[in-house]
């Protein structure tokens, strides 16, 4: 799990392996991640764009950008969260990610949140 904090931003990230959508004798690994964005600040935030590094274990990266989040820009008052899951498939049995959300606050000051790397691994290997 990775947790990082921007401008009132918390963004923790949980991954997992999925076994049943992977085939490794095809070499393909197949991962989702959990995101949950909360709004520890003080005025509301507009998640517009994200932006993500994918990288193998073989070094090759991969970037990923575009609006909003699984077809929603979701708007985050003061305290609340937004939950989603997404998937990542790679042609090794391991990789990291890291990114960014691109926000807009209320009065229209736009920042960008990060998403701290996290690994994707299946469980097998981290015993």
């Amino acid at each position: 799990m990775s947790i990082c904090t921007t401008q009132g931003i918390r963004i923790a990230a949980r991954p997992f392996y999925l076994p049943q959508e992977s085939d490794p004798e095809a070499e393909s690994w197949v991962f989702a991640y959990e995101i949950t964005i909360t709004n520890e600040g003080d005025s509301s935030a507009r998640l517009i764009d994200r932006q993500w590094t994918i990288k193998d274990a073989h070094n090759n990266i991969h970037e990923i950008e575009g609006e909003g989040v699984v077809g929603q820009m979701p708007v985050l008052e003061p305290g609340e969260s937004f939950t989603y899951q997404s998937y990542c498939p790679l042609g090794t049995n391991y990789g990291f990610m890291r990114g960014r959300y691109g926000m807009i606050r209320e009065d229209g000051e736009r920042f960008e949140a990060e998403i701290a790397p996290f690994a994707l691994l299946p469980q097998w290997m981290l015993n």
